[in-house]
């Protein structure tokens, strides 16, 4: 039987977490396998299918823990890991050594590299452009918001693309190549190439779009583009075009879900003092203390929009507070 990757889906992390998890194991747990892969998202109701899990083992990276004994190894770094504290104390008495967590790291991809280095032997430098860049990506170290939304170099072009493509088996064509070669040689494969030119229009079309639903006000950007189809957004463009702004929160929809996303500018002058991930978790939500989201169905869309609101005002309140 074959090894079953879930990763979290439209997520450049996701995608390299599950890339470099099949080296990993192909190099240092068992060679020859054949891998099947399965897109996870954040949704109201239940993360997880037990039918999921029909692999000779289970792995799942980059997402929340699941306490299925059919799930065999585990790697996350989102400090919004466990569904409830029955799954935390889950973790704490686990003692198979396949099954990992520590959300100080930038990307689970990196994560996964040291864990797979120090524990298992595995040598990370072939893979070490894909570490380097899921950290930019996924920590939000890139220099200035132009860069980030200028999109150059070859990892925001392929994050574009596993963000906004609508292809359902987009992603999972382009996992086992991920961790195999150069990022440059990725974008030339044709299923990548052909995408892109109407994703870059549709991102600078975003832009202008943006530009005019974005309000800043004590510090706080408020967007709602629920009307339009614009989930895969560039979650950079409210800090490019509100360079002074501390916080974001924007409301989006898909075919299956509304989402509340809720954010810190990475290049503020003042540094973000509420943790976003408590935030969205008392909303059934979750992520880091720099960046969350909540997922409301999609006929939620008056809570969601409330959510959001109370939220915005929670943000610009503790603004006030420490101006």
């Amino acid at each position: 039987m074959p090894v079953r990757v879930l990763y979290h889906d439209k997520c450049f992390d996701g995608a390299c977490s599950a890339s470099l998890f099949c080296r990993f194991y192909r190099e240092r747990i068992r060679g020859g396998v054949d891998f099947v892969f399965s897109g996870l998202l954040h949704r109201a109701g239940a993360l997880f299918d037990e039918d999921q899990f029909d692999g000779d083992e289970n792995a799942i990276v980059d997402f929340k823990y699941c306490s299925s004994p059919k799930v065999t190894w585990w790697f996350d770094h989102h400090q919004s890991a466990f569904l409830s504290p029955a799954d935390a104390a889950h973790f704490e008495r686990e003692q198979s050594n396949q099954k990992f967590y520590d959300p100080a790291f930038k990307s689970c991809t990196s994560f996964i590299a040291m864990i797979a280095e120090q524990r298992f032997g595995f040598d990370p430098r072939p893979v070490a452009e894909l570490v380097h860049w899921t950290d930019i990506v996924d920590g939000a170290m890139y220099e200035d918001a132009k860069s980030a939304v200028e999109m150059k170099a070859p990892a925001m072009k392929l994050t574009m693309a596993i963000e906004a493509a609508s292809e359902p088996d987009f992603v999972k064509k382009l996992i086992p190549l991920l961790a195999y070669r150069p990022l440059t040689k990725v974008l030339e494969e044709p299923f990548v190439a052909s995408l892109l030119p109407p994703l870059i229009e549709r991102h600078q079309r975003s832009i202008g779009i943006l530009r005019q639903r974005t309000q800043e006000k004590e510090g706080t950007i408020f967007f709602d583009i629920t009307d339009l189809d614009l989930e895969g957004y560039n979650k950079f463009i409210p800090y490019y075009l509100h360079p002074d702004s501390i916080y974001s929160v924007g409301l989006s929809k898909s075919s299956f879900r509304v989402k509340v996303s809720v954010g810190s500018n990475p290049w503020s002058k003042r540094e973000p003092t509420v943790n976003l991930a408590k935030v969205c978790e008392r909303y059934g939500g979750g992520g880091h203390a720099r960046v969350g989201a909540i997922s409301f169905d999609v006929t939620e869309g008056e809570a969601a929009r409330q959510a959001a609101q109370e939220i915005v005002e929670e943000l610009r309140a503790s603004v006030r507070r420490e101006t």
